[in-house]
């Protein structure tokens, strides 16, 4: 093993977005591996990689693509071997990946919830009627119309430091940031209280980082089964199945969380209609080894409720 393993001479070459979240889920990774084979950091080396949904900040994401806006360009990178691996928020994966790349190692998942943040309020039901929210997910304003109609939801793309100032400059009264993403960056000066996930069921897969190979890299494979957090594989595989069956494109508002209890996978999911008007959930209990089917059952479910009409917005 040792003579596979990346040295100053011959890298690992980490593939990443070049927002400050991105950076800092890579440089976790970096320092996951340099732990677990005790490597210098000289041993491995960040490419930052542009990619359309950075670029494009001016239009939701549905109208410009989807969630491949955010990995396309990387994955190509990796296939093409510019770089061994790839890192990513698992919440923005599409559900399959491309021919020759396998997504099967995943980072101990962070605090998978929402996070409400304003300068003048401390929760949701403070905010008077006809308030103006600020999110660019799909699923956040289709879950805050369903619970508040009055709302005046208005698109807020881009990074922490990008939305923070949008709401100084009186854009809206609150949003929402992940929990995880603040963590992550160490920002404990945003004071965002955590949402309740009964309140508002995160995305698919919030809080989770997932690392990218190619499928046939035997050696790189080896590398990151020293990191990889079982737990967060087997909460992904039920959520990302139940995403799978359902619809797992960014034109849908969908969510889902999968927790563990000793030997049994608890998952509850909800599907949504984008203005908020209506929204169907379900929950499930299963063996921790049946999770994927647990969440494929309940997808089914919710699409025999749902009926053909439901999704009669989509283009």
């Amino acid at each position: 093993m040792s003579s596979k393993l990346p040295s100053p001479d011959s890298p690992l070459k980490i593939g990443t977005r070049g927002s400050p979240l991105a950076l800092a889920q890579a440089y976790e990774t970096r320092a996951r591996l340099m732990a677990a084979f005790d490597l210098p950091e000289e041993a491995f080396a960040i490419v930052v990689i542009k990619v359309t949904g950075d670029a494009v900040q001016d239009r939701p994401l549905k109208e410009i693509g989807g969630k491949g806006l955010f990995t396309r360009e990387i994955e190509e990178d990796l296939i093409a071997g510019k770089i061994d691996i790839a890192v990513h928020s698992m919440k923005d994966m599409p559900v399959l990946q491309p021919d020759g790349l396998l997504l099967d190692t995943y980072l101990p998942r962070e605090d998978p919830r929402d996070g409400f943040f304003s300068a003048s309020k401390s929760a949701l039901d403070d905010l008077e009627q006809g308030a103006t929210v600020g999110t660019s997910s799909l699923r956040r304003k289709a879950q805050l119309l369903n619970a508040r109609p009055d709302l005046n939801v208005v698109e807020f793309r881009g990074n922490v430091q990008t939305r923070l100032k949008k709401l100084a400059d009186g854009v809206a009264e609150c949003t929402f940031l992940a929990m995880a993403g603040l963590n992550r960056l160490g920002r404990a000066d945003v004071p965002a209280t955590p949402v309740d996930t009964s309140d508002m069921l995160p995305a698919v897969a919030q809080g989770a980082i997932g690392i990218e190979r190619r499928a046939d890299d035997g050696a790189t494979a080896t590398l990151l089964d020293a990191i990889h957090d079982t737990a967060t594989g087997q909460r992904l595989a039920a959520e990302r199945a139940f995403l799978a069956a359902l619809d797992g494109s960014c034109e849908t508002p969908i969510a889902g969380l999968a927790e563990l209890q000793g030997g049994t996978l608890h998952l509850r999911g909800e599907v949504l209609r984008p203005d908020g008007s209506d929204r169907l959930s379900d929950a499930g209990d299963a063996p921790i080894e049946d999770g994927a089917d647990l969440g494929r059952a309940m997808a089914a479910r919710l699409l025999h409720r749902a009926g053909p009409g439901f999704f009669d917005w989509h283009s």
